[in-house]
């Protein structure tokens, strides 16, 4: 059977569980705070507790993939362990992979992450537009056929990003507003919400362009970046209820006790649910 689209699947867990994405960064900093050794047994160790506290009642988790590649083949089979156990229990996996390529590159990511049949099989992914939106077909088409999800890099909060999302297009346009077009016309007709969502950091302060893709809108930087849950509502106007406020390390340096996680994480998801209410 075709599972419902992931759009839909997400405005539900957002209901439900309140709209909070938990990051998965074990890099080496955060596995010494933990007490645990920069290996794949701390790796291993680390991913198994965060998602053990989490995956039960957090919308979405988002392991970010560079930190398990660094060790290599082993360190994709705790990421591959990490995906099925999130779902299993309940959360959506958004995988921050931020792929970007053409043709059959980006074919080969898409069945990557988009593919049912695929060990890292997740339902969403981030993926960089900055070759042309065109060159997201294959993700995107992927995506419509397995009921997964596809986040766009938009506005990023890093200093260079500026380089090219704000730089104007031939008909005046930022290249992001170009971009946020593009996941508008993917997202047209789709309820409860499109599948196609935008990255838009939650430290920008201004967004400087229209954010009605009707799709989600997922927003880095809550924590230790410095954003507060109190931010969004000026930040994406309208479309706030649209926002999947995503918050990492902010959650993960109460561990390594899943009891200081879970606190942690209701914490954020009781700030972000007075926020948006009060928007």
């Amino acid at each position: 059977m075709t599972q419902e689209p992931f759009g839909a699947r997400l405005r539900h867990a957002m209901d439900t569980r309140g709209p909070l994405c938990v990051g998965i960064d074990p890099h080496a900093s955060l596995l010494s705070s933990w007490g645990l050794r920069d290996d794949v047994a701390g790796l291993e160790r680390f991913t198994r507790t965060v998602v053990e506290a989490l995956a039960d009642r957090v919308a979405v988790l988002k392991p970010q993939s560079a930190f398990f590649e660094r060790f290599g083949s082993r360190g994709v089979a705790v990421l591959e362990k990490a995906v099925e156990e999130a779902r299993a229990a309940g959360a959506l996996v958004l995988m921050d992979a931020k792929r970007g390529d053409i043709g059959s590159t980006m074919e080969a990511y898409a069945a990557t992450y988009l593919n049912k049949d695929s060990p890292l099989y997740s339902d969403a992914v981030t993926v960089s537009p900055y070759l042309g939106f065109g060159s997201l077909r294959p993700a995107l088409d992927a995506a419509a056929v397995s009921g997964s999800g596809v986040f766009v890099l938009a506005l990023t909060s890093n200093p260079e990003g500026a380089e090219v999302q704000r730089a104007t297009a031939a008909d005046g346009r930022s290249l992001a507003q170009v971009m946020l077009d593009h996941m508008a016309a993917e997202n047209e007709g789709a309820t409860p919400l499109g599948s196609v969502g935008a990255v838009v950091g939650a430290t920008l302060g201004d967004a400087g362009a229209d954010l009605a893709i009707n799709g989600p809108l997922l927003a880095p930087g809550i924590g230790a970046q410095g954003a507060t849950p109190a931010d969004l509502p000026g930040l994406f106007g309208d479309a706030v209820g649209n926002v999947v406020p995503s918050v990492s390390r902010g959650v993960l340096r109460h561990g390594p006790d899943a009891s200081g996680l879970r606190e942690a994480a209701d914490r954020f998801a009781d700030e972000v649910r007075a926020a948006l209410s009060d928007g």
